[in-house]
């Protein structure tokens, strides 16, 4: 066996799938898919063939002959990251090698891809919903699958549910019909599911997705949902409250601007549609690039029209992610650093050079933090690492978007930003719908780029730790202004409102960040009752300052902290926070506020978030 992927039981001799054609029955009561995929591989194939699953029941796989059984076996017990590993004997009929195959299959409740919400959980109160999160290694608890974004599958899907809720997915919306009894692969449902396919109370909703995807790409959501149009190429839904819906247009009213800008310096967009979902707090990501569909957390929701920078990020991954993937996360830089690049050149393009350089600034000071925090583990400091038996969940950082975007930059102030405007262009034409590592990159940015590797330590800076020496920080006025600031508040003055009058949630952010980590309770104290930090309705503003409070050990927010912890699912806000309560010394009253608050929250969380925290208090309590 040749592994493709550390995190994948795919084999490298074995073919690549390249359709999936997928019917699915939604059945809410127990939290579960019960479906049938029927797969195409690249080659007719005989022996064993090797896929990924994690929290599946395989009820068949079945010839596309005749529906006759083929034989497949599981691993015996689960790996701990990549689930079980499926194992299907393809014969050699009549010296006729198969290259089709059907795999009928349910989820389980525990499926780390898909949380089920019951009604108070979400804005409605009204309807359940459910939804997906497949990134990194989570596709696989939804359908077996090559699970690696070596990969790349096109695909057809029935979803069938209830008829009051409709689906979104990360595919063109073929259309909304009743259920017709058989279609598809639905007479192959497991467990009697077949013939509550065409029920009257259920509708199918159809989607095709004919450009190749990594598998984490695959999304859907159920719920009661709304929608707003904002441009020619972009809906903004939602579930069906109008409140949530018109702000929602609001903040994203200027994405259509975005997607010319990313035209202008990317190419053409490729994807037709960029639709977006704001889903309910739960969401464990601030958005998820997902093609066509891109899902948003609603902590995005600002009022200012600046949550548009995630908008901006998840814009840029139509290019650099989608379009190019890197071929396993240990070169995930290359989505990341990529797009956090581009989104900065958006976001310039379109706000301004200053809000660019804040956004620089913001990752910067993550970036030296994000190493700090590794100090005791180098490996993961590097842009190309060795996640060998590592989650790639537990190692998420900021390291490969920031270091990445550092790479990129450098490149581009040696070479000038017309020249490097033009590699990244042809860059894109050339890898396109493919997945690359490292080493393809740097050989292609070598060829393009004649003696490149003389001007920059390309080895250092791909394979090396820590931040590289030629790495730059940003300097724009505004930005030397609020550090000055923030180093003003170590000698006891705090900002006047004159000298923040026009200030942002950026500028709060980055003037929190640059703030020494622990202060007096009294200074914290002060801090909030002139600004309101702790009431911001910029969560990025509100957690900077609620970790701040927790690391002076200013106890007055704590009430703050948990009413956080319980109302938003958002790791990047998880993270951090707890953390500040369990790590260090002198914590025990910490210590039980986290384990209780997350016992009571813990079920508001996506599985992927619950495993985060649960990770964070195992090493620290």
């Amino acid at each position: 066996m040749a592994p493709l992927d550390p995190h994948s039981f795919s084999d490298s001799t074995n073919p690549p799938t390249t359709d999936v054609s997928l019917s699915l029955y939604f059945d809410f009561p127990s939290a579960t898919i019960h479906g049938v995929a029927f797969f195409i591989l690249a080659f007719p194939y005989a022996g064993q063939l090797s896929f990924d699953t994690r929290s599946l029941t395989i009820h068949q796989v079945l010839s596309p002959i005749n529906l006759s059984p083929l034989p497949f076996s599981l691993s015996s017990s689960p790996d701990p990251i990549k689930g079980t590993q499926l194992s299907i004997f393809l014969p050699d009929d009549d010296d006729t090698a198969f290259n089709s195959f059907f795999i009928v299959f349910s989820t389980s409740p525990s499926s780390t891809a898909l949380q089920w919400l019951c009604p108070p959980q979400t804005f409605n109160k009204k309807h359940p919903f459910v939804y997906t999160q497949c990134q990194s290694i989570h596709a696989r608890s939804i359908f077996p699958c090559q699970d690696t974004p070596a990969a790349r599958i096109r695909y057809t899907a029935l979803l069938n549910v209830p008829q009051e809720l409709s689906a979104v997915m990360s595919a063109r919306h073929v259309g909304r019909r009743p259920p017709v009894s058989g279609e598809g692969h639905s007479h192959l449902l497991p467990n009697g599911f077949n013939s509550l396919w065409s029920s009257e109370t259920r509708v199918v909703e159809e989607f095709l997705m004919n450009q190749p995807i990594p598998p984490y790409l695959f999304a859907f959501a159920v719920g009661e949902l709304g929608s707003r149009e904002v441009g020619p190429r972009t809906r903004v839904y939602a579930e069906a409250v109008n409140s949530v819906l018109d702000a929602a247009a609001k903040e994203f009213a200027g994405t259509e601007e975005m997607i010319r800008q990313g035209e202008k310096l990317f190419g053409e967009y490729a994807w037709e549609r960029f639709d977006l979902l704001v889903l309910p707090p739960s969401f464990p990501y601030g958005g998820m690039e997902n093609p066509r569909m891109v899902f948003l957390t609603p902590t995005v929701i600002k009022g200012d029209a600046s949550g548009a920078q995630v908008v901006a990020h998840e814009l840029a991954h139509s290019w650099t992610g989608n379009l190019i993937t890197n071929k396993n996360n240990e070169h995930f830089w290359l989505n990341e650093g990529f797009t956090t690049y581009a989104e900065r050149r958006i976001v310039e393009a379109v706000q301004g050079e200053d809000r660019a350089i804040l956004n620089t600034g913001i990752g910067w000071k993550g970036l030296k933090e994000e190493v700090e925090k590794f100090k005791d583990n180098l490996e993961f400091t590097k842009l190309k690492n060795n996640q060998q038996g590592v989650d790639p969940d537990t190692i998420y950082s900021e390291v490969p978007y920031e270091k990445g975007f550092q790479f990129l930059w450098r490149i581009e102030r040696q070479i000038g930003r017309p020249a490097f405007d033009e590699f990244i262009k042809k860059y894109i034409a050339t890898f396109q719908f493919q997945s690359i590592d490292t080493e393809r990159f740097l050989k292609f940015l070598k060829a393009e780029v004649p003696g490149i590797e003389k001007d920059i330590d390309l080895v250092l800076w791909t394979e090396g730790t820590g931040i590289p020496p030629d790495a730059y920080e940003p300097v724009s006025d505004l930005y030397t202004k609020i550090l000055s600031l923030a180093n003003e508040f170590k000698l006891g003055r705090m900002p006047r409102e004159d000298e923040v009058a026009d200030w942002r949630g950026q500028e709060w952010e980055l003037y929190l960040e640059n703030l020494p980590r622990v202060l007096k309770a009294s200074q914290v104290l002060a801090l909030d009752e002139s600004y309101r930090l702790s009431e911001s309705k910029d969560y990025e503003v509100k957690v900077a300052f609620l970790q701040l409070a927790i690391l002076s050990k200013c106890r007055n927010f704590y009430s703050e902290v948990e009413k956080t912890l319980k109302e938003v699912g958002r790791m990047k806000y998880l993270r951090p926070l707890y953390r500040a309560l369990v790590q260090g010394a002198g914590k025990e009253e910490e210590k039980i506020l986290a384990k209780r608050v997350f016992s009571e929250a813990r079920e508001c969380y996506h599985p992927i978030a619950q495993g985060v925290v649960e990770s964070i208090l195992a090493k620290h309590i």
